[in-house]
C-alpha cells in the first residue's frame, strides 16, 4: 500500500477525527481519546484513502490465508461509508470479483421486511465485518451476532482504528482476526 497515501489518510484522521480531553465512549468507559472516524470517512478525500487502503489491507490478509470475500459490511452508522469505500476500490481493482455491502441495523426494523441486515447480504456467504473504531469490541461483537445470525460466515475484523483497550483482544477470544489500519500507538505516535 502506498506510503504516501497512507500519511495523508493519518494526517487527515489526526486532524478531523482524533479529540484528546476527557470522554465517555459507548462503552461507558472514560479516556483521554476520543476518535470520530465519521468525520474522515464521511469526507470524499477520506472515503477514496479508506477505499485504496483498506481494500489493500483486506485483499492482503484474503490472499495470506487463502481466502475469498463475498461482501463487506458491519454496523451502521460507523461501518457503512467504510464499507462502501472498501467495496467500490474492490469493484475498481477487481471488477470480476468485488465484495458485495451490507449494513447491520442496531435493532430489526418493525416494518416492512423487519430485516435487521440491508443491502447486499446473502446468508451462507463469507463476509468481512468492519467497524470505523474499536474500543473494548462490543459493537464489532453484536454486529457479529447478528451475521451469523443471519446465516454469514465472519472471515475476518477490518477496523479503521484499534484503541488498543481489549477489543482486538475480545475478538480474537472469538476466533476473529483483527486487520487494523491504524491503532492508537501509529496513529498518536
Amino acid at each position: 500500500m502506498p506510503e504516501g497515501t497512507r500519511e495523508e489518510l493519518k494526517h487527515m484522521l489526526l486532524e478531523k477525527s482524533v479529540r484528546t480531553g476527557e470522554f465517555t465512549l459507548a462503552s461507558g468507559t472514560k479516556s483521554d481519546l476520543y476518535v470520530d472516524c465519521r468525520v474522515t470517512s464521511f469526507d470524499s478525500r477520506g472515503a477514496r484513502l479508506i477505499g485504496e487502503l483498506g481494500w489493500a489491507a483486506v485483499h492482503q490478509k484474503l490472499i495470506a490465508d487463502g481466502l475469498t470475500a463475498d461482501a463487506i459490511g458491519g454496523m451502521t452508522l460507523g461501518a457503512d461509508p467504510i464499507s462502501l469505500s472498501i467495496g467500490v476500490e474492490s469493484a475498481r481493482s477487481q471488477p470480476q470479483e468485488y465484495l458485495q455491502v451490507f449494513t447491520v441495523r442496531k435493532e430489526a426494523k418493525g416494518y416492512g421486511a423487519g430485516k435487521r441486515i440491508e443491502g447486499n447480504f446473502t446468508p451462507g456467504k463469507a463476509v468481512v465485518v468492519v467497524d470505523d473504531v474499536i474500543t473494548t469490541g462490543g459493537s464489532t461483537l453484536k454486529a457479529i451476532d447478528a451475521i451469523e445470525a443471519e446465516g454469514g460466515r465472519i472471515l475476518f475484523a477490518f477496523v479503521l482504528v484499534d484503541r488498543e483497550e481489549g477489543g482486538r483482544q475480545a475478538l480474537e477470544a472469538r476466533g476473529i482476526d483483527v486487520v487494523p489500519l491504524f491503532t492508537r500507538s501509529t496513529l498518536l505516535g
